[in-house]
């Protein structure tokens, strides 16, 4: 099989459910701009996690695999028919256990803090506004499964407590705003 089809060369892309749409498509740039924070997780992982936080990065980054084929399959053809693309109320839940894990390591939160750290910890803050502006999209598609958003919205907000957990087990003093 090739990786290219050419099919793309005017400007239009197939959902799902076969139906072409613009590559300009809120669509497309909703499940794109997962694909970006996908990617960005990728460069994270690439700067050396410990195995703990780099097994939660990959089942994030399969999750996204999962978001991004829901986004792009909007008559839902697949959802019902693929598992490794069902997200429900327990992947929402895994997040939130893993948020409150980490936070029970950290130093409370007094005040807003500047990104950066070391090279994973500030890679996961830019990760964690690149999800926002999915989840942005999303909203903006009005259309969206609701346990998709939260699952978004929980996203963003483990990535800013695993930010700081990584900074704080590398050693790496939070520079407070």
């Amino acid at each position: 099989m090739k990786i290219y089809t050419k099919t793309g060369d005017s400007g239009t892309t197939n959902l799902f459910d076969g139906t072409r749409i613009a590559k300009s498509d809120p669509r497309v740039d909703a499940y794109g701009e997962v694909d970006e924070a996908n990617a960005v997780l990728g460069l994270v992982r690439a700067s050396g996690l410990d195995p703990e936080v780099d097994a939660m990065v990959v089942q994030v980054q399969r999750d996204l695999f999962a978001l991004g084929s829901r986004l792009a399959d909007p008559t839902e053809r697949i959802a019902d028919r693929v598992q490794k693309v069902s997200l429900g109320a327990d992947d929402v839940e895994r997040l939130e256990g893993w948020i409150d894990r980490l936070e029970a390591e950290l130093p409370p939160l007094r005040r807003f803090i500047l990104a950066g750290g070391s090279p994973a910890g500030a890679t996961l803050h830019l990760a964690r506004t690149v999800f926002r502006r999915a989840e942005r999209r999303m909203v903006a598609l009005g259309v969206v499964d609701p346990v998709l958003l939260a699952y978004v919205n929980r996203l963003s907000d483990f990535l800013f407590v695993l930010a700081r957990a990584v900074n704080h087990r590398a050693g790496i003093s939070e520079v407070e705003w």
